[in-house]
């Protein structure tokens, strides 16, 4: 007898709930909030890494250009390769533009016309595009902002706009407000020059000349490129002041022995807050008391905010940058321009030996005079930075 079997009851399968989906949801949020931080800390420790690589680089290229030429690049020189002097040193080529070949960067150096000023009413700069337009990847940090294109801060060269190519790095006039080295710089009949291993309008120096100690004295820094927004607070734009006596001087260039520290420390405090009230009261955009967003905008200049810095105050120091003239219009003057960067707690430093190390922003003032200055006798160790 055969048995009949009823047919099995079909039963769909069971769906999540709007509460189970919720749960998984949050679920994998929690886990994408704590995974992003360390996927951002990640590629920051990427970023940092292959911006002290670039600084690695250019410690190898300043020597190898200390052993072709038996000494370091000047910090600016005008009207030609290796010349000297007092004239038109607006217009100085830097020493970014001077290690070009040591640097990989050979066919950008060979397009320079070194016979042209780099800022002649334009003249300099329409011969000489092809080269300084070039955004160069050894000169910027990735972790920094890039210049942008717009309105006031398009690079106009003979009727065409160019995106500047942007600096992140700067080599120091030491633990100095001063830039200019020529023989004109003089302060009662006496040299007052910059105490770093930069200047503007002298010869380079050599190693046998950095009498502190090539491991004891800082060849080059990092800051932040400026926002190019002139309405906006940002620590890297710096205003024009012209509070020369808080120095001792009597014009822009700051020219006088306390323009150098520690000898101009007791009126540091006061140029500092001279600047920051001038800062907070700006009014935006060109003029006096304007700021400019322009920090490391172009790689090929000898001047301060361009290729040339100091180290005055500690990295990501409260004080914004300063230019001791009133609308910041030529740019060739002395300043308080220095250590920024986007690395938390300090920014990186080339010392003159081709390390590279990390300055934290909570080094004392004295010890950063100290390893800026090259030939003053301070004596430092590393673990005071």
């Amino acid at each position: 007898m055969r048995t009949r079997r009823s047919p099995s009851r079909w039963r769909p399968s069971r769906a999540f709930t709007l509460i189970e989906l919720l749960v998984v949801i949050a679920i994998i949020a929690v886990l994408i909030a704590l995974l992003l931080p360390a996927v951002q800390a990640a590629r920051e420790a990427a970023r940092r890494a292959q911006c002290t690589n670039n600084m690695k680089q250019l410690g190898i290229a300043l020597h190898n250009y200390h052993s072709a030429t038996n000494s370091f690049p000047p910090g600016g020189c005008v009207t030609g390769l290796g010349s000297f002097g007092n004239n038109n040193l607006w217009g100085a080529w830097g020493a970014h533009a001077l290690l070009l070949p040591y640097l990989e960067q050979q066919t950008i150096y060979s397009a320079i016309n070194f016979g042209w000023e780099t800022r002649n009413t334009g003249a300099g700069e329409a011969v000489n595009r092809t080269a300084i337009v070039t955004r160069l990847n050894a000169f910027l940090c990735p972790s920094s902002t890039l210049p942008i294109i717009g309105g006031n801060f398009t690079w106009n060269i003979a009727g065409v706009g160019y995106i500047m190519p942007g600096n992140n790095y700067f080599f120091s006039t030491g633990s100095s407000v001063m830039w200019r080295g020529d023989r004109n710089a003089t302060f009662s009949g006496n040299p007052a020059i910059p105490n770093g291993l930069f200047n503007v309008g002298g010869p380079g120096y050599s190693i046998g000349e950095v009498l502190d100690g090539t491991s004891n004295t800082v060849a080059a820094g990092e800051w932040r490129i400026g926002d190019f927004n002139d309405f906006q607070n940002s620590i890297q734009d710096f205003v024009g002041n012209q509070s020369y006596a808080d120095f001792g001087a009597t014009g822009r260039d700051l020219v006088s022995p306390s323009a150098n520290m520690p000898l101009g420390a007791v009126n540091l405090q006061k140029a500092l807050n001279a600047c920051a009230q001038t800062w907070n009261a700006k009014s935006g955009g060109f003029g006096t008391n304007g700021q400019r967003s322009w920090n490391g905008r172009m790689w090929h200049v000898g001047l301060y905010a361009h290729s040339l810095g100091n180290l005055v105050v500690p990295p990501n120091s409260p004080y914004p940058y300063c230019e001791y003239w009133s609308d910041n219009g030529d740019w060739d003057a002395g300043g308080l321009i220095g250590l920024t960067s986007y690395h938390s707690g300090g920014a990186n430093v080339l010392f003159a030996d081709g390390s590279v190390k990390f300055l934290k922003g909570s080094v004392s003032w004295p010890t950063l005079w100290a390893i800026g200055s090259r030939s003053q006798g301070e004596a430092v160790s590393a673990d005071s930075y």
